[in-house]
């Protein structure tokens, strides 16, 4: 599963896309939430636990870069009429992508 951030003619970054063989989300990046661990969003269908999970994200803002990121899905709760929340916990971030990520979480 992957996931990017597609920016705008303005440099803003607008929504995330968040892709398998079978699914693909478009998420607003509003609504998702970046944390030092990992990401959390909502999605209309469910994701299984355990399934790994390649995202990229990109800043809109110059000089931030794309960080590439491997994951798990760790949560999914909810039910088809609410919606899920899907929490994936990132794994095997190097040092530098760790460093780029906490510019993510404090901006």
């Amino acid at each position: 599963m992957t996931a990017r951030k597609i920016e705008s003619e303005k440099g803003s970054t607008e929504n995330i896309i968040v892709q398998s063989r079978r699914t693909q989300l478009t998420l607003s990046s509003d609504a998702v939430h970046i944390t030092k661990h990992g990401v959390e969003f909502r999605s209309l269908t469910p994701l299984t636990l355990w399934t790994e999970m390649t995202i990229t994200l990109e800043a809109g803002r110059k000089g931030s870069g794309k960080i590439d990121c491997n994951g798990v899905v760790v949560g999914c709760s909810g039910n088809k009429h609410m919606g899920y929340f899907v929490s994936m916990l990132f794994t095997s971030l190097s040092k530098q992508s760790q460093a780029r990520l906490n510019t993510f979480v404090s901006a």
